[in-house]
């Protein structure tokens, strides 16, 4: 299975370098794009749901680092979810 990793910038301009068992990202995520807060953590909710399962599918078991990888994306964004107009932007695919 590929394993890929996006780059992403949060409001505060710090960077993340996140990780995907699977290709599936470039399907909800756009290097150069801005998304509101919400709709980016939609995003990869699904986008890392659905690789994890692809992982399941695979080898019988699903991706816990997938899943890791999730729930530090929302640890971070728990830091701007007062900021109504906080937006996260893709920066690179990797």
């Amino acid at each position: 299975m590929p394993v890929m990793h996006f780059h992403v910038r949060w409001p505060d301009q710090s960077e993340t370098r996140c990780y995907s068992p699977s290709l599936v990202v470039q399907d909800f995520l756009t290097p150069g794009q801005a998304y509101p807060l919400p709709d980016f953590l939609g995003r990869t909710r699904e986008a890392l749901g659905i690789a994890s399962e692809r992982v399941r599918a695979k080898f019988g078991f699903a991706c816990s680092q997938a899943m890791d990888q999730l729930a530090e994306i929302e640890q971070i964004a728990t830091r701007f979810t007062g900021q109504p107009d906080a937006q996260v932007t893709v920066v690179a695919f990797d």
